[in-house]
């Protein structure tokens, strides 16, 4: 049995794991908020955030150490938003000054909040290389920038010519939240990829309950 890891420190939480209920057993999915949680999933999935604040709880509560040494070993993670500035190899300073230390797992330079503000906040459909059916609905909130890929990294996303996410074996970054944009098929297409197989299915109940899809000005963020 294979267990998903949500990273529960701050940002996008329950939203990822209700995007997984349609892709693992809900039992599979266990919310990481320790280094003993960290050591007990098979793949992590890092949210969308404020960035400066999950790296500060990271390392307080002992995972960004963990973290570093599994991901090392190649341990599957799929970062959204935040979690892509702090798996990143570079930022562009910010005017703040207060950027946070990175992960330097995914060979790119990224700047923070790079689409502006929350009111410019936007959805745009996304083309996933190897990703079926239509194009993905991509929602960007507040959303860093890949300025540079390096060759250590390779792109797989594009919201026309600019590059929104990239990979490099099993960890995977996209500027985007997936997570918000009620289509599963990107976290379940990373279970796939990581794990060499489909992921369990989930046990479906007879009676279903209508969700609403977030929308960037709908959503509160940090």
């Amino acid at each position: 049995m294979r267990r998903v890891g949500v990273l529960a420190l701050q940002g996008d939480v329950p939203e990822h794991r209700r995007a997984l209920e349609g892709v693992v057993p809900a039992r599979d999915v266990k919310f990481v908020r320790s280094e003993a949680d960290l050591g007990a999933v098979d793949a992590l999935f890092l949210p969308g955030g404020e960035s400066t604040t999950i790296a500060r709880l990271l390392e307080a509560t002992g995972i960004w150490r963990a973290l570093r040494h599994r991901l090392a070993e190649g341990f599957p993670v799929l970062a959204t938003c935040a979690g892509l500035i702090l798996l990143s190899r570079t930022l562009e300073p910010s005017p703040s000054g207060r950027d946070p230390p990175t992960l330097g797992v995914l060979d790119v330079r990224v700047r923070r909040n790079d689409y502006g503000r929350q009111r410019e906040s936007f959805e745009a459909p996304v083309r996933v290389e190897g990703l079926r059916g239509a194009e993905y609905p991509g929602v960007f909130i507040r959303a860093p920038r890949i300025l540079e890929v390096g060759a250590g990294a390779e792109p797989f996303a594009f919201r026309g010519t600019e590059i929104v996410g990239v990979r490099a074996g099993p960890v995977w970054g996209l500027t985007f939240h997936p997570e918000l944009s009620g289509d599963p098929r990107l976290h379940h297409a990373f279970l796939e990829a990581v794990w060499g197989q489909k992921p369990a299915k989930p046990q479906r109940s007879k009676t279903t309950v209508p969700t609403t899809k977030a929308t960037p000005r709908a959503r509160a963020q940090r």
